[in-house]
């Protein structure tokens, strides 16, 4: 069992994060360019409940799959 404290588990942890974010903003940039809209507009200005539900299950989706391939390693 690794001690939680240990430095070169804290160390494996950060890369890992920060791996994931990265892998998570460069997955969400992707997806809010090939939109043909404008995603902030739609949210935000026109009220559009739906494209924020599309939005959240993208995100939840993608949180999921960084999860499950840091878990794995």
């Amino acid at each position: 069992m690794h001690d939680p404290l240990d430095p070169s588990v804290l160390l494996a942890t950060g890369v890992y994060a920060g791996i994931g974010v990265g892998v998570f903003l460069a997955a969400f940039f992707a997806m809010a360019k090939m939109a043909p809209f404008s995603i902030r507009k739609e949210i935000e200005e026109d009220q559009n409940v739906s494209v924020g539900i599309v939005m959240g299950a993208v995100i939840l989706g993608l949180a999921h799959i960084i999860a499950a391939t840091v878990g794995a390693s």
